[in-house]
């Protein structure tokens, strides 16, 4: 199964994302690679509009399921705090 590297912007609303295939690679190390490079070339920083993600998927179409999945937060215990 590939690695699908991701651009991923927000959407009109917080559901609906828009996604951009920018490449598939074969191991984890040339997408992490790719992805790192992509994220200083265009800025890119954490916690800001635009994300690129590493997926590891069947295909493109289940790459894109998995990435738009509503996941909920994990639930924290008192002493995970």
């Amino acid at each position: 199964m590939p690695y699908f590297v991701y651009k991923i912007t927000a959407g009109p609303t917080e559901l609906i994302k828009n996604l951009d295939q920018l490449d598939e690679f074969e191991n984890f190390k040339a997408a992490k690679t790719f992805a790192k490079a992509y994220r200083q070339e265009n800025d890119i920083l954490p916690g800001g509009d635009v994300e690129v993600k590493i997926i590891f998927a069947d295909n493109a179409l289940d790459a894109e399921e998995k990435l738009l999945e509503k996941r909920e937060k994990p639930v924290l215990m008192e002493w995970e705090k």
